[in-house]
């Protein structure tokens, strides 16, 4: 599984969860999903994300299938 991958399948398992322990057990929740968002739109502009930095250092690797360096 590539990086960009898994990211996007923590990202969405992140939200959803967020949503519905945001519905069934404290609305506070609701600033995770917000957190979340908020990390994704700004990794946008800058392609930098924590999520991604540990994800290539527990050895996922890029599209390309080489190795990815962990640091930019």
């Amino acid at each position: 599984m590539s990086v960009e991958r898994a990211l996007r399948a923590i990202a969405g398992t992140f939200v959803m969860l967020s949503l519905v322990l945001g519905h069934w057990v404290s609305g506070y929740f609701y600033l995770f999903t917000f957190f979340v968002g908020l990390n994704l739109f700004q990794s946008g502009f800058t392609d930098w994300c924590p999520m991604m930095m540990l994800l290539r250092r527990l050895g996922l690797e890029g599209r390309s299938g080489g190795a990815v360096p962990a640091a930019r």
